[in-house]
């Protein structure tokens, strides 16, 4: 077997059955994918990727982030943003940080700078925190922007959006709820939002 092939392969369950070298895919992909290189893949999400951005607070290590990361594959974000010095456990993720565009700001003055690059690379951003606080408004009556690109900022277990992001949204949204539970985690939280940005930038349902 050449070099290039068996480097191919290597990322798969390898049996033989009969003398004969079966192969068969192990990552939590979709078919289409199946048997892609890890950055052809990526490519190829680059090209259909929604017009927002996931922003997730860890500044106390929340085990829910690698939902967040995964959620944020299955509804193509366009890119997302850990802010915080904490790591994450990347076995919930399923593998799904190799096909999300990602970046780490450890600090404010990091965050910071990500967001001014972000305002300059779209021309205009429109922040929307994902919070059950005073004066949120309800995410079902909410209308996405058009013609902004979107930042999606959700907090923690217990402490919510910090502050100083809370202080830098244009809205802030909350999911209704109907038992006892005060709040969702923020891998809940995080496939309700972006579902419904899906949902709606699909069926046009969206600001002017």
């Amino acid at each position: 077997m050449s070099g290039g092939t068996e480097s191919l392969i290597t990322t798969y369950c390898r049996v033989r059955v009969s003398g004969i070298l079966l192969m068969s895919e192990t990552r939590n992909i979709i078919d289409h994918y199946h048997y892609w290189k890890q950055e052809a893949i990526l490519a190829d999400l680059d090209k259909h990727r929604h017009n927002f951005t996931v922003l997730c607070s860890n500044l106390y290590n929340d085990f829910n982030i690698a939902t967040v990361i995964r959620n944020s594959n299955a509804f193509l974000a366009k890119e997302i943003i850990l802010y915080g010095s904490k790591q994450y456990d990347r076995r919930g993720t399923v593998g799904t940080h190799n096909y999300n565009r990602f970046v780490h700001c450890k600090d404010g003055q990091q965050l910071e700078l990500k967001i001014q690059n972000m305002i300059r690379q779209y021309g205009t951003l429109r922040v929307v925190g994902i919070d059950n606080i005073k004066n949120a408004r309800p995410i079902e009556d909410y209308s996405w922007p058009s013609n902004e690109h979107v930042l999606m900022i959700f907090g923690q277990e217990q402490v919510g959006i910090p502050k100083e992001l809370i202080d830098r949204c244009d809205d802030i949204l909350y999911i209704t709820q109907y038992g006892s539970v005060r709040s969702l985690n923020v891998g809940c939280a995080s496939s309700i939002a972006m579902y419904d940005y899906c949902r709606k930038v699909e069926a046009g349902i969206l600001a002017p």
